[in-house]
């Protein structure tokens, strides 16, 4: 143990624990704009300097430990003035037009700067000349770019994608993406990482929310509108509403307020999918002397984009079951216009997802088999529905919930934990067990897959035949797993990948809460409500049933093919064409 003093107080700490660390444990809080645990500790903005005893410099707090005997202050005055300039030329380079940020009311850098009273910058301003596309779901904000190096890390330490990268020399040196001149020619899996890890707005997802305002404003135009899993975990979380209170019951009421004429759940879809890739998997491991396995679940498109293009050889083992977005998107416009007696085209679709990578998959051009078009018009992120109920000053405090529309507003407990990591193996394997037993299994019987672990593992009984399966989150863990495949070191039957750690709960999409991670907390909502659910079985959703019956036919049929599947080799990746 170590013996020292801050800021007047005697502590004790373990050895090798960071003056950053030691001081939170007296209660005192040493600010921080570039730090997160972990993965960037390089005190790169020199916000957190503090002042020991017997130097003349200043130490930053995140990356230097604690000695015996020190004596640290961390609010002295010459720490306050050295913190104070930090911050001044960090905005003398930064685009500070605050009240038309998206990160506006909750940025780090603007905090810092109000807790410093800094409200002039002295220096001169030298703002970075803005570039890059702004049509790719991704826009990278050049003039808002503090260099704290957080997205580098993010992507490289924790996805395994390495897309962004410090360019330049000196003064010059900055972030920019590495490899390729533009952001939308790199390998990039838009799973939005970078977004949520960025403590400014120098990063943020293409704004699509005026076109869904045009189109409920078009009298000629359906819209409908679907909810993911993931979404009601979140919604709530920028307007300052609890879990508890802030229901996907009482998001449909305010959707109805903003103009949508009907309002889904992508559980639907989600229990669909189950019924379509549960099938397709039951259907490969007949075959399993020629087929390839593991077979790999096709419904995060970060996921995709990342095998695509990183691990192209194993693109033939995903599954060809579209992801619930999209096959809702199908449903919509053939199903449900036939439902409404319209025209496909008729119908605007519009998606709340947790992704960022979900605006990349409705725009593929393959995804348009119901004939209207798109089969999904406009994909939202969660943030984005937020901005869109601020804007139009919808108070959900003072709404009551509502219930969804049907019948493609019914949902199973197992399409709920689709925004879990491993809820989709989980759902899976509860549907594959009754389709080769014909029996319903405890529905709690594949628990195991659960849980934040990067890469797990687990083994079950179907019927007589043992199958692994494996489930992963995060594409860093992803690559681990292929390699391991590529190399012959593990062998399984089934994989579940989410590009996002924690799942779909932590997405690229969902709100924004800096320096603190909320997947797991959003997965035990999920869990929950799928405990409570009356309905746990994707093959008990009386809408799927119906749908089959009246629509498809059956799983896997011609029908079902044409509008619930892919061509994952239909579009390219950058580094394909």
């Amino acid at each position: 143990m170590v013996k020292l003093m801050i800021d007047g107080n005697q502590i004790e700490v373990p050895e090798n624990t960071t003056i950053l660390e030691a001081a939170a444990r007296t209660g005192i809080r040493i600010p921080t704009l570039c730090f997160l645990k972990d993965l960037n500790e390089i005190g790169a903005c020199r916000v957190c300097v503090v002042e020991i005893e017997g130097y003349d410099k200043l130490f930053t707090a995140c990356n230097n430990v604690v000695k015996e005997g020190m004596v640290i202050h961390t609010n002295s005055r010459k720490v306050r003035n050295v913190r104070k300039t930090n911050v001044e030329l960090i905005l003398s380079q930064h685009n500070v037009s605050c009240a038309t940020c998206v990160r506006s009311g909750n940025c780090s850098l603007q905090q810092i700067a109000g807790d410093l009273n800094i409200y002039d910058v002295p220096m001169m301003k030298q703002i970075p000349f803005p570039k890059g596309s702004k049509d790719f779901p991704l826009i990278r904000s050049y003039s808002k770019c503090i260099k704290c190096m957080r997205c580098i890390q993010v992507c490289d330490k924790i996805q395994g994608c390495g897309i962004w990268d410090v360019v330049n020399t000196g003064s010059r040196t900055t972030v920019d993406v590495a490899k390729v001149l533009r952001l939308e020619d790199s390998e990039c899996a838009l799973c939005g990482q970078c977004i949520t890890h960025c403590p400014v707005g120098a990063l943020r997802e293409r704004d699509d929310t005026e076109k869904v305002f045009e189109a409920l404003e078009d009298p000629e135009k359906i819209v409908v509108v679907q909810i993911a899993p993931a979404v009601r975990t979140a919604w709530g979380e920028e307007l300052g509403l609890k879990p508890e209170f802030a229901t996907v019951k009482r998001l449909a009421a305010a959707l109805r307020r903003l103009g949508f004429d009907y309002i889904f759940d992508t559980n639907f879809s989600a229990d669909l999918t189950i019924m379509e890739e549960g099938s397709e998997f039951l259907e490969r491991l007949k075959h399993k002397d020629t087929e390839k396995f593991p077979m790999f679940t096709s419904c995060c498109p970060g996921w995709v984009r990342y095998v695509k293009g990183h691990y192209p050889e194993f693109t033939d083992q995903l599954s060809t079951a579209k992801s619930p977005q999209q096959m809702f998107g199908a449903v919509a416009k053939s199903y449900y216009a036939k439902i409404l007696g319209v025209d496909p085209s008729k119908i605007f679709s519009v998606s709340i997802m947790p992704c960022i990578a979900k605006k990349h998959e409705c725009a593929i051009p393959v995804m348009n088999d119901a004939g209207g078009g798109q089969d999904v018009d406009v994909a939202l992120t969660t943030r984005e529905v937020v901005r869109m109920i601020r804007s139009s000053t919808i108070v959900p405090m003072s709404l009551k919930e509502e219930e969804l529309d049907m019948p493609l507003g019914v949902g199973s407990g197992a399409g709920v934990i689709f925004g879990a990591t491993g809820g989709v193996m989980e759902a899976a394997l509860r549907s594959a067990y009754y389709l080769v037993t014909g029996q319903n299994p405890d529905p709690d019987a594949f628990r195991s897959v659960r849980g934040m672990e990067g890469w797990k593992e687990a083994e079950f009984d179907l019927a007589g035949s043992t199958i692994k399966v494996a489930v992963v989150s995060g594409l860093g863990n992803a690559g681990r797993l292929l390699k391991s495949l590529r190399q012959g070191k593990v062998s399984y039957d089934f994989v579940e990948v989410m590009a996002c750690p924690g799942g779909c709960a932590g997405g690229g999409g969902q709100p924004i809460h800096d320096g603190y991670e909320m997947a797991e907390e959003r997965v035990d909502i999920l869990y929950g409500l799928d405990r409570v659910n009356n309905l746990r079985f994707s093959h008990e959703n009386p809408s799927v049933i119906k749908c089959y019956e009246d629509y498809l036919g059956a799983p896997l049929s011609e029908k079902a093919h044409h509008l619930l599947h892919t061509d994952h080799h239909a579009w390219k990746m950058p580094e394909e064409k």
